[in-house]
C-alpha cells in the first residue's frame, strides 16, 4: 500500500494558502487549486476511509443544496447551459472541508494563511495608493476616472477582495503570538485599507467593510477597543477625504460614495418613486421577481436569469438584463426559488442565532458561546448573507472562492474546539 506523505510537508498548506494572491490574477488558477485539491481530498477521504468529515450536519446541508441545484438545472429550458453552473458546485464544500482537515493535521497552515492574506494585503496598500496618487499603478494600470483597481486591471474588485479578507486575516492575527511592533503594524494596515475601499470607489464593498468591522468590534472581547479606534481613525481621514472642498477629487468620490446612492433611488426627490440601490438594479431585481412568480418553488434553473430577463413576460424597466440580479437572495429566488433560496436564509438566520447567543453570553456576563475568533469568521460570513445590498453573480468561481474560505476555518473550530487560547505559533 502507497502511504501518503504530502501531508508530512508544507506542500498543500503553501498550495492553498497560495489561493489568496492568486485570486488578485483572476480566477482560473484559484478554481485550478480547487479543483484538484478537492479531488485529492475525495480520494484521500474514500481511500482512508475518513467519512466524518462529511458526516456533520453543515456539509450534510450544504450537500443538500447542491442536489436543489442539479434538480433545478434538470428542470431548466436549456440543461446544459444551466449544469454548468450547478454540477460541480459540490466542490466548494469539499474545499472548505479540506481547509478543516489541513489545519487538523498541521496548525502551521494557519501561519501560511496569515502570511500570505497579510503580503497579498500590502501588496494592493502598496500599489493601490500609488495609483491613486499617481494615476497608475506599478505595472501601467491607469485610473477609471476616479476608482482604483490596482493589480485588478479593469474588473473593480478590490473593494471587495479587501472587505471580505480582512475578517479571516484578523481572525488569525487574533490567535497568533505578536509583538508590539506587529500590533501597531497590522492597526496601521487596518487604518489604510478601511481608507483604500473608500477610495475605490466601491459602495458595496465600503458597506461590507464596515458591516463586518462593527460586528466584530461589538461581539469580539480582546483587541476590541484596538480595532474600534483603527476604525475610527479610518472614519476620520475618510470624513476629511470628503468634505476637503479644495480637492476636486474628493468631491467626486463624496458624490460617488454618498450622494449618486441617495440621487439613484431618488431619496432626493420626494416626487419621484423610489427604487432600489439604481435604476438599472431595480430593474434586474424586479425582473427576477417576476420570473420567481412564475415558477416560485424550483425556479427556471441556475444560470438562467441572463436567458430569461430579455423575455417580455419577466421583462422590467429600462435595463431589465444582466448577467445576474445583482443580489444572492433575489437571484437565487429567480433561479431556484424557494427551495434554494431557504439554504441561504437559514445560513443567514444561523449567524443572526449565534449573535444572539453571543449577545446573552455577554449581558449575563457567561462564559461567551463564541471565541473571538469565531466572531471574525462569523464576520466573514455576514458580508457573503446579508440580504440588503448589491451583490456579484452567487455562481461565480471567484465568488464562491472567497466565500468558502472562512467557511473552512469556521467548521474546524467548531468541530475540532479552536479558540482564543490557540496559537500559529
Amino acid at each position: 500500500m502507497i502511504k501518503i506523505n504530502f501531508f508530512k510537508t508544507n506542500f498543500f498548506n503553501l498550495l492553498i494558502s497560495s489561493i489568496v494572491p492568486f485570486l488578485i490574477l483572476g480566477p482560473f488558477i484559484p478554481d485550478l487549486i480547487l479543483s484538484i485539491s478537492s479531488l485529492f481530498f475525495l480520494y484521500y477521504v474514500f481511500r482512508y476511509n475518513k467519512f466524518y468529515f462529511f458526516k456533520n450536519k453543515s456539509l450534510i446541508f450544504f450537500f443538500l443544496f447542491c442536489t436543489i441545484l442539479i434538480f433545478c438545472s434538470l428542470l431548466s429550458e436549456n440543461i446544459l447551459f444551466s449544469l454548468k453552473s450547478s454540477l460541480f458546485y459540490f466542490r466548494i464544500g469539499i474545499f472548505s472541508c479540506f481547509i478543516w482537515f489541513l489545519i487538523e493535521k498541521d496548525k502551521k497552515i494557519l501561519k501560511f494563511f496569515y502570511y500570505f492574506i497579510l503580503f497579498s494585503f500590502l501588496a494592493l496598500v502598496i500599489d493601490g495608493y500609488c495609483q491613486f496618487f499617481l494615476g497608475e499603478n506599478i505595472l501601467g494600470y491607469k485610473k477609471y476616472g476616479i476608482r482604483i483597481s490596482s493589480f485588478f486591471g479593469d474588473e473593480m474588485i478590490m473593494g471587495s477582495y479587501l472587505s471580505r479578507l480582512l475578517p479571516l486575516l484578523f481572525a488569525l492575527f487574533l490567535i497568533k503570538e505578536k509583538n508590539k511592533f506587529e500590533i501597531y503594524f497590522i492597526g496601521i494596515l487596518f487604518i489604510l485599507i478601511d481608507i483604500l475601499v473608500f477610495i475605490s470607489g466601491e459602495r458595496a464593498a465600503f458597506f461590507f467593510i464596515n458591516l463586518s468591522s462593527i460586528f466584530i468590534i461589538f461581539f469580539i472581547k480582546q483587541f476590541q477597543v484596538y480595532r474600534l479606534i483603527t476604525l475610527i481613525i479610518g472614519i476620520i481621514f475618510i470624513v476629511l477625504i470628503t468634505f476637503s472642498h479644495s480637492n476636486s477629487l474628493s468631491k467626486t468620490l463624496s458624490e460617488r460614495m454618498f450622494h449618486e446612492p441617495l440621487k439613484s433611488m431618488n431619496f432626493l426627490d420626494s416626487s419621484k418613486k423610489k427604487v432600489i440601490f439604481t435604476r438599472a438594479h431595480d430593474s434586474h431585481i424586479r425582473t427576477a421577481f417576476e420570473m420567481f412568480k412564475e415558477s416560485p418553488i424550483y425556479g427556471h434553473g441556475p444560470k438562467m436569469f441572463r436567458v430569461l430577463c430579455s423575455n417580455e413576460k419577466y421583462a422590467i424597466g429600462d435595463a431589465p438584463c444582466s448577467t445576474h440580479p445583482h443580489n444572492f437572495y433575489i437571484q437565487l429566488l429567480a433561479e431556484t426559488g424557494v427551495l434554494g433560496f431557504s439554504y441561504l436564509f437559514l445560513m443567514f438566520l444561523y449567524v443572526l442565532y449565534c449573535s444572539f447567543k453571543q449577545l446573552i453570553s455577554i449581558i449575563f456576563k457567561r462564559n461567551r458561546y463564541l471565541s473571538d475568533y469565531q466572531v471574525c469568521l462569523l464576520g466573514a460570513l455576514i458580508i457573503t448573507l446579508w440580504p440588503i445590498s448589491p451583490n456579484g453573480n452567487f455562481f461565480t468561481n471567484w465568488l464562491m472562492i472567497v466565500y468558502s474560505l472562512p467557511i473552512g476555518f469556521y467548521l474546524h473550530s467548531i468541530y475540532s474546539k479552536i479558540d482564543k487560547r490557540s496559537n500559529l505559533d
